[in-house]
């Protein structure tokens, strides 16, 4: 096996790591001076600080973005209803964080108190030379960047995990169901230390990670990498630090990454949509955006099903994996604890076939019972005993 799938492997079993809310959040983290609270600005349209000096954003800021999907819109568009919600994902900007940030360097405790928050995270990269914007280590070095970060969530992991140990070993002694939490508590340690791997990497049973998400570690979080590059970089699709990004991120760690360019976005931001579509059409460039903002809801382990009529089309969020009673009960709580079936169409039938009868006389419009597990896009109408 080699080293690419098998972090691929234990990657994507550390997607089940986190809370099992549908209220989640991604935060925005880096060191300082990486394009951060430009990018959020842009994203959510906002006007966060965003200065060239460290420290600028102290308290996140967290903001709303609706979820790009053309099939949301294509339901709006087909039914004209009187009101319409989007899909939203809930996004927090968070303060630079400086070598020593585990110790308190920087502010960094009240910064990775802020992480400890969120539930999966946007971590930006710098990879554009600019004299005016300084850098805290002194030059460009995007891997070494990614290290620091990484190393200062796994210290303060390590720090709060023989904190809990120590106390959870003297509850053991006379509660015996606690040694679990002890030994899982030493497994993640050993990862964290010796191994200096994130926890997210670890290959871990259903109780063991049920004992994880009480912890809500850093390193157990999902990480998306943003690769902010230059407005001519990102242009000519090219970049000196990506190939080497692309081997240590996407190849040897298996995480995912998005090269783009925040000041490329702020520009196109404020085109109209005459000039948006000539860049489109003759440069080839769009905003990449909607893409990040998916990445990101699907980071958090988000889907979400709708439902449709003339009245209303809304996507509702549920957590992948959701049974068909759980995920009725995000719609009202009847719908969970009286539930008596859905009936569902897959939004591709619905779209082809044009309509609910049609799906009928095609045998795509089914009706499922408790243990049907929703599927993201589905059209749902739900049935309970009131």
């Amino acid at each position: 096996m080699s080293k690419k799938k098998g972090v691929q492997e234990v990657s994507l079993k550390a997607q089940v790591l986190g809370r099992v809310g549908t209220n989640l959040e991604i935060g925005v983290v880096g060191l300082p001076n990486v394009g951060k609270s430009s990018f959020f600005n842009v994203l959510t349209n906002s006007q966060v600080l965003a200065e060239n000096y460290p420290f600028a954003t102290i308290d996140p800021n967290t903001a709303r973005v609706a979820v790009p999907d053309e099939r949301f819109e294509w339901l709006v568009e087909h039914w004209k209803p009187a009101n319409d919600v989007a899909a939203v994902l809930n996004v927090t900007d968070i303060a630079g964080l400086v070598k020593g940030a585990n110790e308190g360097e920087g502010l960094g405790n009240a910064f990775l108190s802020h992480i400890k928050a969120v539930d999966a995270i946007f971590h930006m990269v710098r990879a554009f030379d600019d004299s005016d914007i300084t850098h805290v280590e002194g030059n460009i070095d995007p891997i070494r960047d990614i290290k620091i970060i990484n190393r200062e969530l796994r210290l303060k992991d390590i720090a709060f995990l023989e904190k809990h140990r120590e106390v959870t070993a003297k509850l053991a002694k006379q509660k015996k169901e606690k040694m679990e939490e002890v030994l899982v508590c030493e497994k993640a340690l050993k990862m964290l230390q010796e191994d200096e791997l994130e926890v997210r990497f670890g290959e871990w049973k259903a109780k063991e990670i049920e004992i994880l998400n009480s912890l809500q570690l850093l390193t157990a979080k999902t990480v998306v990498y943003l690769i902010n590059m230059s407005p001519n970089d990102y242009a000519k699709k090219k970049n000196k630090f990506l190939p080497e990004l692309q081997k240590f991120v996407v190849e040897e760690r298996g995480e995912q990454m998005i090269p783009f360019s925040v000041a490329f976005e702020e520009k196109f931001a404020k085109l109209d949509e005459e000039k948006k579509n000539i860049m489109r059409n003759e440069k080839k460039l769009d905003s990449v955006l909607p893409h990040i903002i998916k990445t990101g809801y699907s980071a958090l382990g988000l889907i979400y099903f709708f439902t449709a009529g003339k009245d209303e089309v809304k996507a509702w969020t549920i957590k992948a994996g959701m049974k068909a009673p759980q995920a009725g009960g995000r719609i009202h709580t009847d719908f969970e604890k009286l539930f008596i079936c859905c009936e569902v169409m897959a939004f591709a039938d619905y779209k082809e076939l044009g309509s609910e009868t049609a799906c009928k006389n095609a045998g795509k419009y089914l009706q499922q019972g408790k243990a049907y597990t929703v599927n993201d896009g589905d059209i749902i109408f739900f049935k309970s005993g009131r």
